[in-house]
């Protein structure tokens, strides 16, 4: 995969003059839009007609939309967005090279653009676009579209979340549905393609991260259609379809999966077991694969947006971990418990008292305490979306190798509220005492609250409202569970516990993806440095460390974040005195969308300026360099 840019998709502005060779004998939609596309793109490069800087931007980013909305159908998808979702991205090896020549055309176009004339909002966009197209070029010297599959993701679940994700309120809605369940064969196909040159090269997941792929493969192979987890759409319809067009749509979709899917997922699943997974390295560590430092430090750096090395955020890490074990050990002791660190984190894990006996009871739970964070919003935040949230459970084809939750984003256009899901497998890795931080991180005033804020900020260009950098929202997600003291949460000595769980969680990350990256350290060495200075479960513990092994340095970005945003609340505190208002510098972090974090820097000292009735200086380029 090449490097996702503010808009979380890998692309760039189609602007070259030829189509693809093979693309071009029967042209379709899809290529005459390309053509149509590369027509306006050259047009802006040119500026025959004299347009401002400022149009010509403009110009380039209303082309860029449409160029992401033509080639990655499904972002269009997840942001209600009428594109293509009847198709999938074409992800083939051919594809993804095209596209990748067009980013660097895209490139060329965007300097033809003069940002010395252009002002204010125009030049910070400018400037991330310039950023994320040369991260995006130097993301083609690696080879990471060969890692098509790993436990986290790949077609089998890829496909899943998406087919659940689309709408299915009427008839060609269903019909959408039917044409990209038939696209599904390619889609395997084209990723065992790539899965077989990764294999040739020595660019695979760690053999040991692949063990449960098979069975998540497997989950998808039903006999009877009906309990596909990709024809879930088709179980129940809309009253205004009658029952005689739902039989001819239900008919249709069991063929589609009797005759393509289910093969195809069939030969995915013996090439994985019999080739694939036997043949993938040994090695956990990024340094190891063909360029390996350099792959790492750019995935550092990318998922950072600092300029960090792994050996400096090693370091921060380990005094972060040394920091919040104390405050652990003040916890203990004020519990009133008697006994070492190691014997209250067994406490926490086996007593029956701090786990549900059913997955209804667990959901619930999380339920009450998002409840309990909605009312509490109002006092940290000026501004509250509209876009409503929900906790579902992790679907069950993938909960056994998934993490304990994660979050999923609304569109109001989509009508589709945003999804907080949390993981019902194994009941007793899954205690109570964490649950409150973990809720505020996914839902309220976590990732929910951030992201609907952004995607609904309409004054913002496209890429501001639907992007995001790692450090910038997963470091938003650890700042939310600070804010629980303030929120009415961590009464009790063991959530105040757990809430200290998690933030030595990220700071171990820190130490732990650097660690086997790039300073040798084995995968046991980071499960017992895990075990040893925190009470999550070993289940829990084992999936994370073989999350950060195939997805390495985006665990990074968590702390680096949040260390980043305190920064910047001490500083608006000291600077401001009793002028300080933290719903304004709430409101402010989040108000221009998601950032790289020099440019959010940039931005909260220039409101701190105005607060105080300063002029705030002129903004330098966010650029890495064009």
């Amino acid at each position: 995969m090449r490097k996702l840019t503010t808009a979380a998709v890998a692309a760039a502005v189609c602007l070259s003059v030829a189509a693809p060779r093979a693309w071009a004998a029967e042209p379709d939609p899809v290529t005459e839009t390309r053509a149509a596309l590369q027509a306006r793109g050259q047009a802006i490069k040119a500026n025959a007609e004299g347009h401002s800087e400022a149009e010509r931007l403009q110009q380039f980013i209303d082309l860029y939309f449409e160029w992401v909305m033509n080639e990655h159908p499904e972002f269009a998808t997840m942001i209600g967005h009428p594109t293509g979702h009847d198709r999938w991205t074409d992800n083939s090896l051919e594809a993804e090279a095209w596209r990748d020549e067009q980013t660097v055309v895209a490139l060329e176009t965007l300097k033809s653009i003069d940002r010395e004339k252009l002002q204010g909002e125009d030049r910070l966009n400018y400037d991330l676009l310039m950023d994320d197209m040369v991260d995006s070029i130097e993301a083609q010297k690696f080879l990471g579209e060969y890692l098509a599959i790993n436990q986290m993701g790949g077609v089998h679940q890829n496909s899943a979340r998406m087919l659940a994700m689309m709408p299915a309120g009427n008839r060609q809605q269903f019909e959408n549905i039917l044409s990209r369940l038939e696209g599904i064969p390619t889609l395997i196909a084209n990723a065992m393609v790539r899965l077989e040159k990764g294999l040739a090269a020595g660019v695979t997941p760690p053999k040991v991260t692949l063990r449960d792929v098979p069975q998540q493969v497997e989950n998808m192979i039903v006999e009877d259609p009906a309990e596909s987890p990709l024809l879930r759409a088709f179980q129940e319809f809309p009253a205004d379809i009658s029952e005689e067009d739902q039989e001819v749509l239900r008919s249709r979709a069991y063929a589609i999966y009797a005759d393509g899917i289910r093969p195809a997922f069939e030969k995915l699943h013996g090439y994985l077991v019999e080739t694939y997974i036997p043949g993938s390295r040994e090695s956990i560590a990024m340094k190891d694969l063909p360029d390996g430092e350099e792959w790492y430090a750019f995935q550092v750096k990318q998922m950072t947006t600092t300029d960090l090395s792994p050996q400096d955020i090693h370091g921060i890490g380990q005094s972060e971990v040394e920091r919040i074990r104390g405050l652990m050990d003040k916890v203990i002791a004020d519990s009133g418990f008697e006994g070492s660190f190691e014997e209250f984190t067994e406490f926490l894990r086996t007593d029956p008292q701090f786990y549900f006996e059913t997955g209804d009871e667990l959901l619930a739970a999380y339920r009450d305490i998002a409840k309990r964070a909605d009312g509490q919003m109002p006092r940290q935040f000026g501004l509250l979306p509209r876009t409503p949230y929900e906790v579902v459970p992790v679907p069950a084809y993938a909960e056994k190798s998934q993490t304990t939750a994660y979050y999923q984003p609304g569109s109001l256009d989509a009508g589709r509220a945003g999804q907080f899901f949390a993981n019902t497998y194994k009941l007793d890795t899954r205690p109570k005492w964490e649950m409150e931080a973990l809720t505020l991180h996914e839902a309220v005033p976590g990732h929910h609250h951030q992201i609907a804020i952004a995607t609904e900020m309409e004054d913002q260009p496209w890429f501001r409202r639907f992007g995001g950098y790692t450090a910038y929202t997963e470091g938003w997600g650890l700042y939310a569970e600070s804010l629980g003291e303030d929120m009415g949460f961590y009464e009790d000595p063991y959530s105040k516990f757990g809430q200290l769980t998690y933030e030595i969680w990220r700071a171990i990350r820190l130490v732990v993806d650097t660690g086997m990256h790039q300073l040798g350290w084995s995968r046991q060495e980071a499960i017992e440095f895990f075990i040893n200075n925190t009470g999550k479960q070993e289940h829990d513990i084992v999936v994370e460390v073989d999350r950060y092994i195939v997805w390495p340095g985006q665990a990074l970005a968590y702390k680096i974040g949040e260390l980043k945003l305190k920064e910047l609340r001490g500083l608006a505190k000291e600077e401001l005195g009793d002028k300080f208002d933290v719903r304004a510098f709430h409101d402010t972090v989040l108000g221009n969308g998601a950032l790289p974090l020099r440019v959010l820097e940039t931005q909260v000292r220039e409101w701190i300026a105005t607060e105080k009735g300063e002029a705030p200086e002129v903004a330098q380029p966010a650029v890495k360099g064009p």
